[in-house]
């Protein structure tokens, strides 16, 4: 089974039901054994950064996280479930991050022609073709939804980037964790194709 974190924030229907779509055994879930003992875990999220932690922390969803992690489950996060794993965010500094993975948060700069939030279509470059990105093709076109990108102080954990106005590392891998800054869920054939990569991953049909 896939636990499908609910600590508060948005974007959890969507992510059920695209597992759901695909034959997934899965359930969105706040109990922290629940998720602890899941095959497999994944953190949605929209919304403030600030907000996003403070909830997590409320109902102690931290500690199950790194708890979770720290068993080398397969774990993925989604848009600020990807940013909630680093340290801390330009959206609100004073607010710590799972401190998972070091990197900055920052904002996109505005440029002519952007708009801001990020949201549609752009393709991404494929720099890990394993784990989530296995049989997906270079430059596919994946969904995002955003006003805050990861810029990674490891480059080696970068397995994807794309391009807004600034170069923006759109996922990571390290061990067992994965993280996209766009939504598979939203992502039409492609984005499906990854969720069945990571159900596979945690050996669930």
């Amino acid at each position: 089974m896939i636990a499908v974190i609910d600590y508060g924030g948005g974007n959890i229907q969507s992510v059920y039901k695209a597992l759901k779509f695909i034959g997934c055994e899965c359930k969105i879930t706040c109990d922290k054994n629940e998720i602890i003992n899941a095959d497999g875990a994944i953190l949605p999220g929209q919304g403030s950064f600030g907000d996003c932690v403070e909830s997590m922390r409320k109902n102690g969803i931290d500690e199950a996280v790194n708890q979770f992690i720290n068993s080398g489950k397969p774990f993925l996060g989604i848009c600020v479930g990807l940013q909630l794993l680093f340290e801390n965010s330009e959206e609100t500094p004073e607010t710590a991050g799972l401190g998972i993975f070091k990197g900055k948060i920052k904002k996109i700069p505005n440029g002519e022609g952007l708009k801001i939030p990020h949201m549609g279509w752009n393709s991404i470059r494929i720099l890990n073709n394993e784990g989530i990105f296995s049989g997906i093709e270079d430059n596919s076109y994946v969904y995002f939804v955003h006003s805050y990108y990861l810029d990674a102080e490891d480059k080696n954990i970068v397995s994807a980037q794309t391009e807004y106005g600034v170069k923006i590392d759109a996922a990571v891998c390290r061990g067992n964790v994965t993280a996209t800054q766009f939504h598979p869920e939203k992502s039409g054939d492609t984005g499906l194709k990854m969720l069945r990569n990571f159900a596979n991953m945690c050996e669930v049909k």
